[in-house]
């Protein structure tokens, strides 16, 4: 701490060089913040999706439906502890804009493959209890301002009633937190019965199957299984992780995390050749100065922590300003941009990973200049002069 002082006289000797400088680093780690939010926004899906749980949908397409008499037959296949059933709502609240997921879902069971979805009991049983209750993340909730007994029509646009009307109204019964911040809270889950029921019940016919299983390490055996049950029938499926299922709608926009890579590691690049050459200036500029510092005494080591310590400096302060900017900056964005991406912020992990890229960069763009100042010979410094 002695030679403070020192290092931040030096580093602000040019005060519109340091300035600039300190923006770049600032203006690369806030992007850096928002990138990494980005693909988590892509991603999340991905990373929680539940190790032990298979999907099944038809082999043709997702949007092909699947009989509700496959369920008694999926349940009974060795390896499978549970399981349920979806479908596709996809329904319009006041606005088409105001688009968010709308699934039926049978309510004796969707919760027990979702534990991640956290309700309290009381609400939990009040959704048992309502034909046409449901229960709504809180992400919805917030975004909407919906609360528990709110009404919430919505207007089908493909599961009309059978007396021909459009309009389906629903009761709020639970909000539904997640156990991870990652975990998607913005859709709605209505029971299957009451759309069955309204459909004049004779619907038959489900979106997918989700199935929890006893051993992870056999999903692929487990999911033949069940594709074999069903092979060269009217309605073949295809039963796959969730995981690789969520993985493949991610790679329909693009490998998203390679992309936030390639751009960050060429922002990082630029900036350490322009901050390297900072300091390289820096050096050049205090020849004299350090020549003399050894003059008095000062060793090789201590020249070299000097110009380093400038440099982290310099990364540490662009870089820790970027990265509390991030933090400022991602909420208000997550916020615009619920509808899209209701899953958007900087896991603690990626903040990690900025720290170490603050330090690692400070000491990678001052390591040539701090080697040639504590290289520098003193009678070659003062002819310089």
């Amino acid at each position: 701490m002695k030679y403070f002082p020192l290092i931040w006289k030096n580093l602000w000797r040019r005060k519109l060089r340091t300035f600039f400088t300190v923006l770049s680093v600032l203006v690369s780690f806030l992007l850096f913040g928002i990138l990494s939010a980005v693909d988590t926004a892509f991603t999340s899906g991905v990373e929680v999706s539940g190790a032990d749980r298979l999907l099944t949908i038809h082999k043709v397409s997702l949007i092909q439906p699947l009989p509700i008499s496959y369920f008694g037959r999926i349940q009974a296949v060795s390896g499978i502890e549970k399981a349920t059933y979806m479908s596709w709502f996809g329904g319009i609240y006041q606005d088409p804009k105001n688009f968010f997921g709308q699934m039926a879902v049978d309510q004796e069971t969707f919760l027990d493959l979702y534990p991640e979805y956290i309700l309290p009991p009381e609400q939990k049983a009040a959704w048992l209890a309502n034909r046409s209750g449901v229960i709504i993340g809180r992400t919805l909730a917030d975004r909407f301002g919906f609360k528990v007994g709110d009404k919430i029509p919505i207007q089908a646009t493909i599961y009309r009633k059978v007396d021909g009307s459009d309009l389906w109204e629903f009761t709020v019964s639970g909000i539904y937190e997640g156990a991870e911040q990652a975990t998607d809270t913005s859709s709605l889950y209505f029971r299957y019965d009451y759309l069955n029921e309204g459909m004049g019940g004779s619907l038959g016919i489900v979106g997918w199957y989700v199935l929890k299983i006893a051993d992870p390490s056999k999903a692929a055996e487990v999911g033949k299984r069940v594709d074999a049950l069903f092979a060269n029938s009217q309605a073949e499926t295809k039963t796959q992780t969730e995981k690789a299922f969520a993985q493949s709608f991610a790679d329909q926009v693009g490998n998203v995390g390679a992309i936030v890579r390639w751009v960050l590691t060429a922002v990082f690049f630029i900036m350490l050749l322009v901050t390297g050459n900072t300091m390289a200036q820096a050096v050049r500029e205090r020849t004299s100065e350090l020549a003399v510092l050894k003059t008095l005494g000062f060793s090789r080591p201590v020249v070299l922590g000097l110009v380093l310590a400038e440099s982290v400096a310099i990364a540490v302060l662009g870089g820790g300003l970027g990265l509390l900017f991030a933090l400022g900056v991602i909420p208000v964005m997550a916020k615009a941009l619920q509808a899209f991406l209701p899953v958007f912020f900087l896991p603690p992990r990626d903040l990690v990973l900025g720290v170490a890229l603050v330090l690692l960069f400070g000491l990678a763009s001052g390591l040539l200049p701090a080697v040639q100042a504590m290289r520098l010979r003193i009678v070659e410094a003062l002819r310089r002069v």
